[in-house]
């Protein structure tokens, strides 16, 4: 089943994984240690995240490390930027009308 990267970062487990091994690659018993979850339903997001391309897995010795992809998170940031300057030019709306209201109550 082909993903996309917005599957990944629907559920808020794997948004909370995201954020853990954007800091650091992790292992999947480490990352199940911050949840209250089995280290299977953690398994079971980092399949997604993988599939989805935002996880990258390496295997170091015996362990299998998940790092962030970096090009996936900025898919992301990518199409928020086009709602990021929506709402950057609402907010200077807004601080237009406050400061026209501001002058007329003088």
């Amino acid at each position: 089943m082909r993903r996309d990267v917005f599957q990944a970062i629907a559920d808020p487990t794997r948004r909370a994984i995201i954020a853990l091994i954007a800091m650091q690659a992790m292992t999947p018993n480490s990352l199940a240690e911050h949840f209250h979850t089995s280290r299977q339903a953690i398994s079971k997001h980092l399949q997604i995240l993988v599939e989805c391309e935002v996880a990258i897995p390496k295997q170091q010795g015996r362990e299998i490390y998940y790092e962030i992809e970096m090009k996936k998170m900025k898919e992301i940031d990518k199409w928020l930027e086009q709602f990021r300057k929506i709402w950057e030019d609402r907010f200077n709306q807004l601080d237009e009308v406050l400061i026209t209201l501001k002058k007329h109550k003088r």
